[in-house]
């Protein structure tokens, strides 16, 4: 009971914080490229890594925080479903530059942002 309720409290905040900065970023720039899941994509991507690399390379975490950021909040927070269905609606509308573009910008940003928090965790 105590896993689901860590998980669970990360993924709340994350779920909420997925939703807000999208509603900005999506009328912040308004697009039909989905800029918003693009750039909760990126940070999802380097938090996780960074969090991740860092409780397991440099730090000694309790495992509670692994429930409740990597599972839950990050989890809650990233959008691969989004990120997949807003691809396929690009792709379906004939937008297939935007489509490519999507496709490439978040597995590119997605991936680097890994590599590079993960480089920063290790010498943090």
């Amino acid at each position: 009971m105590r896993t689901f309720l860590f998980i669970s409290l990360g993924a709340i905040v994350g779920a909420n914080l997925r939703y807000f900065l999208g509603q900005y970023v999506a009328r912040l720039i308004p697009s039909s490229l989905p800029y918003g899941t693009l750039l909760i994509n990126a940070t999802g991507s380097f938090l996780l890594a960074l969090f991740l690399v860092w409780t397991t390379e440099r730090v000694l975490a309790d495992p509670r925080w692994r429930l409740i950021v990597a599972v839950g909040f990050c989890g809650g927070y990233t959008t691969f479903s989004s990120y997949a269905y807003e691809t396929f609606a690009l792709f379906e509308g004939g937008q297939w530059l935007m489509c490519t573009l999507n496709i490439l910008a978040n597995n590119a940003l997605c991936l680097i942002g890994t590599v590079l928090r993960a480089m920063l965790a290790r010498i943090v």
